[in-house]
Order: structure tokens, then sequence, then C-alpha cells
């Protein structure tokens, strides 16, 4: 089996940031839980085009799957579950298998079939690998995918997710991979998947009956479909909110949305408050909206992360929403720990920093970093929260305020500065006896004359970088009290108590 050091390499010129200050590589282990929980694929960012890094993710896999097959079994279904990286999770997943089929390493089925977990992605896996790698599936590769479809293929993920524009159906999936159906009426779906696959016009089973309701519904003229508003009877045909305003053919008005409302997921919820504001929704039927979104059991459920609340909020007009998102919010950040001691946070406005967050763009990196600093202040003794990029400035605490809140007037009152990344002169500047340090950057610190960006904090008081982006080279070595994290959720942060109790283990899988 091919092994790797994994202990921080030296090399003979010390390696740099983006911007010229000393830099640190790191093991491959670390560089690639980095890279993952910060890549979406097929995305550049500030100082890395998309093909150098999809590069660089694709290698790490490949190097971590080989060297360490129990960690990357570890990662990849954390990687989709715990960090809620989609697309990294499916790449890692199948070039880690790719690899460890070449090495002759057994257990990467498992793997592929974690990293699948919404009905769309043995297709979006497999039309990876056609596009990659050709039609030559390794038997781990397809039994993973295979696996993967008898757990997730049902009427509603087939309407759903089974379109015409679709690069590779529920079909291709069932005939290049023969998954087994778990029982008989699973089986009608996999012999209709392939039906309208292949446009052979076989009557529908008899056992699909969310199938039928939804060609009743679609038999229906279209000037009489605007009259139909009965929740029970738009759910029993599958119908989405995307699907409902196809299928009306007209535009979404308070009635329609109050009709899919009730079947509504929570994150479609969440993208749609401005929607229903336009439609005019009732405030009877806001009011369920609004005790669903702040509801603790239902934010936990929906596995969202805390950066949505913040674009759901930025999104929405209407005040009726502020206060549940507030609530919501709260709710999500309900594994950051309560850091005792004094604790100064960093909080990186670089311009750098404008890198997207989320895919869609709507949320940056600056965006995450505030969120989850002041989160942290709210639940810390005592906290000095700085923004930093070439110059720095200390955000004073109001009593009671929330995390949105908070946020808001992080940006109003000009908090952002858009510049450089001075981190050191930062650090040097406000590090005054706190018990700790917690720095969120992408760590592409600027030219400075220290050793590296900690050095005017003394050994013994841990620091702590929450890395947003990726890069390959860091801005201090991997050293006992310098800890370097990747992945903006809750749970992260829950590392900082485990760690100051006496954990050395750093993973969170």
């Amino acid at each position: 089996m091919a092994k790797f050091n994994l202990k921080l390499r030296k090399s003979r010129q010390q390696p740099t940031t983006a911007e010229g200050a000393p830099g640190f590589t790191r093991e491959p282990r670390l560089e690639l839980f980095l890279l993952g929980v910060s890549n979406m694929v097929g995305e550049g960012t500030f100082y890395e085009g998309a093909t150098t890094r999809d590069a660089r993710f694709r290698d790490l896999v490949a190097a971590v799957a080989v060297a360490d097959p129990d960690w990357f079994g570890r990662f990849v279904p954390w990687l989709r579950s715990g960090a809620m990286m989609r697309s990294a999770s499916v790449v890692a997943a199948l070039e880690g298998a790719r690899a460890q089929v070449a090495a002759g390493i057994a257990g990467s089925r498992a793997v592929v079939n974690s990293a699948l977990q919404r009905a769309d992605e043995p297709g979006e896996a497999l039309a990876y690998w056609l596009a990659h790698h050709g039609r030559a599936l390794p038997k781990p590769v397809k039994r993973g995918i295979a696996d993967a479809a008898v757990r997730l293929y049902t009427e509603r993920s087939l309407l759903k997710y089974d379109s015409i524009g679709s690069q590779v159906r529920f079909g291709d999936v069932i005939d290049l991979t023969h998954p087994t159906a778990k029982d008989d009426r699973q089986g009608d779906l996999f012999r209709h998947a392939l039906d309208r696959r292949h446009r052979r016009d076989n009557p529908l089973p008899s056992s699909l009956r969310m199938l039928a309701a939804r060609d009743a519904l679609m038999a229906m003229p279209v000037e009489q479909r605007r009259a139909v508003t009965d929740p029970e009877a738009l759910g029993a045909a599958g119908m989405t909110w995307e699907a409902l305003a196809g299928w009306r053919q007209n535009v979404m008005d308070a009635p329609a949305w109050e009709s899919v409302i009730p079947t509504m997921g929570y994150l479609a919820l969440l993208r749609n408050l401005r929607n229903f504001d336009r439609a005019g929704v009732s405030d009877t039927v806001a009011e369920t909206v609004a005790a669903r979104l702040s509801d603790p059991g239902e934010v936990a459920t929906s596995r969202v992360l805390p950066m949505r609340f913040l674009s759901a909020y930025n999104a929405a007009p209407s005040l009726r929403w502020a206060y549940p998102l507030e609530k919501a919010l709260q709710h999500a950040l309900a594994n950051v720990p309560a850091l005792d001691g004094r604790t100064l946070i960093l909080i990186d406005t670089s311009g750098s920093m404008r890198s997207p967050f989320s895919k869609d763009g709507t949320l940056l990196c600056w965006d995450a970093a505030t969120v989850f600093g002041l989160a942290l202040a709210a639940r810390a003794e005592a906290a000095t929260v700085v923004s930093f990029s070439n110059d720095s400035r200390v955000f004073p605490p109001l009593a009671g305020e929330s995390v949105l809140a908070a946020v808001r007037r992080f940006k109003d009152d000009g908090y952002f500065f858009g510049m450089g990344t001075d981190t050191e002169k930062a650090l040097r500047t406000h590090f005054d006896r706190h018990d700790r340090v917690v720095i969120l950057t992408d760590e592409q610190a600027h030219w400075h004359r220290s050793a590296n960006v900690a050095a005017a904090v003394p050994a013994e008081i841990p620091v702590y970088t929450w890395n947003l982006a990726g890069y390959r080279v860091g801005h201090t070595p991997t050293t006992t009290n310098r800890h370097t994290f990747g992945g903006l959720s809750d749970a992260a942060f829950a590392m900082i108590p485990l760690i100051e109790a006496g954990s050395h283990d750093r993973w969170l899988f």
C-alpha cells in the first residue's frame, strides 16, 4: 500500500501565501479536509482557478484514499452529511473508489453509497463517471450507486428528479447498475422508470398510486387547473411548488401558494419567503410558516446551515419573518460552545473574502465568517471581536442583541474593509492576555516581518483558524496550540472545548 508522510514536510524554500507572507504546507489529510469542506466543484476562488482547484482535489483524494482508507472511509460520509458538501463528496467518493480499486483496496462500495443522499445523485454520480472515466464501471462503483438507487428511488423522487432534461435519468441508472428492488412496488417503479426512459407505452402499474394521481392532474384542461387548491389532492400527486407553478401555467398567486405550503419542505419554505410576500399570502398562513421556521425540532431535522438563515433574512422584505428567522438561527447554532475566559475573535473582511461561500453566490465568505464570529462571541464569557484587513477595528457588543441583528449592525456600521489581509498586524494590535484566539479567514495573509501571523501570541495560548477557502498554503504551522479547521457548521466549533480538555483528535468524524 502506498504511504505518505503524515507529518508537516519541510522544504528548502519556505512557501508563501498568495499575498507573499510566510506560508506553511499541510499534511495531505488536513489539506484534503480543508479543501473538501470549502470546495464547490467547478467553481474558482479569488486566488485559485476552478481547473487547478479541481485537479488538486482529485489528486489529494486519490493519494489519501490509498494511504489511509479508514480515515477516507469516515471522511466522505461526514463530508456529505456533516459538512453538507454535496458535489465535493460525490467526486471524492468516485475518485477515491477509482484509486482504491486500482490499488486493490476493498470498501469503496460503501463509501460511494454514503455520498449519495438525494435521489438525483445516483444519476449525477454516473454522469460524472461516464464523462471522466468512460463506460467501464468497476464493481464497487456500480454496486455503490445501485445501493443508493434502492435506498432513494420512490414515486415522489421520480416525479421530482427524473426529468427529460436530466443528463442521466433514473432508467439509465437502473440499466447500467442493475439495482435489486427491495419489494414488488419498487420493482414496478424500476420497470416504469425504464419505460419512461425508453418511451415504451406500457400501462402504469396499479401499485404506483401517486404517479396515477399526477397523470390525472396532467390530463385536466389548463383552464380548470387554477381552481385546484386542495392541499390533500396536490400532496397525493406529489406536487411540489415548482411542479405546481409549471402545471398551472399561470402566476403563483396567494391561493396557489397556500395550497402547497402544507407539503413544502423546510428549505423550500426558507427560500420562498419573498415569493409568499409578493403573492400576498395571508397572515394566518404566514403564522404557520413562521411557526415551522422557528420550531427547534424542524431546524434540527432540516440540517440547514446557519448561513441560510442570513440569506433568507437578507432576501425577505417583510418584517413578519424577522423574528422567526432570528429564533431559527439561534436554534441552528445550538452546538456553538459557551467558552469561558477571554476570547479574541478576528473576522477577515479583506477583498479575497468576497469569494462565494454558497454556490449561487448569495452568500460570500465574509458573510459566513461574520455569522460564526458573532455567534461565537455571543456564547463566550468575554469576547473581543475584531474586523480586519489592512486595518482593524473592534466591534463593540450590545447586551441582548441577537446574532442576525449583530450581523446587520456589523455591515451597516462599516466593519467590512475589503482591502488586504494583514493578519499578523491585527493579532499584534489586539492580543491582550486573551485565553484563546479564533481567526475566521481564507489564510492568505499579507506579507509581514514575523515568522508566522501568530508570532505575537505566546506558544501556550491556543490559536484556532477556521479556513473558509481551502487554499493549499496556510498562515501558521500545524504545531501544538496552533489548530486549523474547515467547514463552518455549528458542530465544528465544538472542537474548541474538546481540544482544551485534552483531546488530540482534530477530526470531526
